[in-house]
């Protein structure tokens, strides 16, 4: 009996979006992560095959003009870009909730100081920034380097939205039931505030990744990357600078395009879908 109403209590949470988009995530998380201990050489190695071979029970995707196997090449950017989109969205959904839920609660100065300093990161562009830099050490700008920069600049907007939210909920009755029981502001914070901006931070968190993945990728494939690195931009650089088009290897560039493309399929019907799951719990849909 218990069980049977834990199970109805998640009803909520799944629908036909979210399902969809966590089966996508599954299979391509899964697969980047579980392959690659099956791989025969490192991909990211040239030279390794025969160039130019066709698709076939040996090479599934057949091998670009570098002797490199493509599925194994791809299976790897898919690995290292999740990582790094997972990486960035832990930074900045860490560091926005902290400014924004203690600046939102606390007030005051504490407040003006810190809105100051989000603001002010707010107007500072990114991708020029990140092409500047790529372009003053082009070819040593490793996908963690970029994803520690995303971070460091990219955190300002999800933390005014909630600095937004704790401030709509600071004056209501419960927190003030909380601060006249002795609690204290951390306790506040995390006990009261931060349970109802949850559902926010997890689809911000989907966002970021979709973010991180689609920024390093525009930077690897204008070359402003460590290209080297597997990832998705990195195999469309390639590609794309061995002509693969003319060439006639249309594999080396369309596998890598779907294979983006249903990522950030994923990933977009994931945010929406749990976005819709909490607007319906809360009645708003």
């Amino acid at each position: 009996m218990a069980k049977s109403r834990r199970r109805g209590s998640l009803v909520w949470l799944f629908n036909p979006r979210l399902s969809i988009g966590l089966v996508i995530l599954v299979v391509m998380g899964l697969g980047s992560m579980i392959l690659p201990w099956f791989a025969p050489v490192d991909p990211s190695i040239q030279a390794s095959y025969m160039r130019n071979l066709p698709v076939s029970g040996v090479h599934w995707l057949g091998t670009n003009s570098l002797g490199q196997d493509i599925f194994w090449f791809l299976v790897f950017a898919i690995r290292n870009s999740l990582a790094l989109g997972v990486l960035v969205a832990v930074g900045v959904t860490l560091i926005a909730t902290i400014v924004g839920l203690s600046a939102g609660y606390i007030g005051g100065r504490f407040e003006r100081v810190v809105m100051l300093i989000v603001d002010t990161f707010i107007t500072i562009p990114l991708l020029p920034i990140l092409i500047i830099l790529g372009a003053l050490i082009r070819g040593n700008t490793s996908f963690f380097t970029v994803g520690l920069i995303i971070i460091i600049f990219g955190w300002a907007w999800d933390a005014r939205t909630v600095r937004s939210m704790a401030l709509s909920l600071r004056e209501r009755e419960f927190i003030n039931m909380a601060r006249f029981s002795g609690a204290n502001t951390l306790q506040i914070i995390t006990r009261e505030i931060f349970p109802y901006v949850s559902a926010y931070m997890v689809v911000g968190f989907i966002n970021v990744v979709l973010f991180a993945i689609n920024t390093e990728a525009t930077l690897a494939v204008i070359g402003l990357s460590k290209v080297e690195v597997p990832t998705l931009g990195s195999i469309i650089f390639w590609a794309l600078n061995y002509n693969a088009l003319f060439t006639g290897q249309y594999v080396w560039l369309v596998a890598p395009i779907v294979a983006t493309v249903t990522l950030f399929l994923g990933l977009f019907l994931t945010s929406t879908g749990f976005n819709q799951a909490f607007a319906s719990k809360r009645g708003v849909s």
